[in-house]
């Protein structure tokens, strides 16, 4: 007689997972799960409203997160993620967004719409996974391959200076910036948990793993043993000059809380200019 399969107790996440979508596509070693992990527990941790809680992605290996959380989620265009994140809250100010994508997707193609939306303090938490290259269209190079670095479009290595995405985020006017890697996982729960907790839009960045395709190409081994590379590299700096958040995988990988300010939203400004323009309007019909 063939013994009962014991029942499995349920994970302590399934109440925030798409389980029918699991297992997820991405590559062994690939840092994005663990990631997705730490938001996954930020969200628990911050005890939003999952009715009151949405995540938007673009296109890219990290824009497969929008597939598999249980909330009001959108997978959009490639780099239209921060538009469409926009729109959702404009119309819907009483939701928290949260825009999960990469590098490419966020500061390529997308790279305008994240400039202006941290310029007018749009109230959403965008999380860029920087795994420094395309990672699902074939490993092209991104605006954040390091000098020297090869890609698929650049065998012989980039020969460009790299985004600093913490400080482009800093300069533009993000109320809150971070940077962690995917091993500083209780470190970047915490931040993204603060970062959600912010009025205005937040920014964390998180260096991942890309064995398949940046790391085979550039002979870096393992996804352990980018990590050890993260364990070795990475000195926590925080609240400095993010001129100074340096990623060097010769030298430092800076890490940190680099920002965490307060200023008023785009709403904030929008609601002062439409109270004004009533006041004036009711002014205008009590005098005739």
């Amino acid at each position: 007689m063939t013994a009962r399969k014991k029942e499995l107790p349920p994970h302590p996440m399934d109440h925030l997972l798409r389980v029918d979508r699991i297992p997820h596509i991405w590559c062994p070693g690939c840092g994005i799960g663990t990631v997705f992990g730490g938001i996954l527990a930020a969200i628990q941790k911050s005890a939003f409203d999952l009715d009151r809680l949405a995540m938007v992605s673009g296109i890219g290996c990290t824009g497969r997160m929008a597939g598999y959380i249980k909330v009001d989620s959108f997978h959009t265009t490639h780099g239209r993620a921060i538009p469409f994140a926009t729109g959702l809250k404009l119309a819907r100010p009483d939701i928290k967004v949260i825009v999960a994508s990469g590098d490419g997707d966020l500061f390529a193609i997308g790279g305008n719409h994240f400039i202006h939306a941290a310029r007018r303090n749009i109230d959403m938490t965008v999380i860029c996974v920087n795994n420094l290259n395309y990672g699902m269209t074939g490993g092209q190079q991104a605006p954040s391959t390091p000098l020297g670095f090869k890609t698929t479009t650049t065998p012989e290595g980039s020969p460009e200076e790299p985004f600093n995405f913490c400080h482009l985020a800093d300069t533009c006017g993000a109320v809150y910036v971070a940077r962690w890697t995917a091993l500083h996982i209780r470190l970047l729960t915490n931040s993204i948990a603060e970062a959600m907790q912010k009025r205005g839009f937040s920014f964390v960045e998180v260096l991942c793993p890309c064995p398949s395709a940046f790391g085979r190409r550039n002979r870096l081994g393992s996804a352990l043993d980018t990590l050890k590379l993260y364990h070795d590299r990475s000195v926590i700096k925080n609240d400095i000059d993010t001129k100074g958040a340096v990623i060097d995988f010769s030298g430092e990988i800076v890490v940190g809380k680099f920002v965490d300010r307060t200023r008023q939203t785009f709403l904030d400004y929008y609601q002062t200019i439409v109270c004004h323009k009533e006041s004036e309007e009711n002014s205008a019909e009590a005098t005739k």
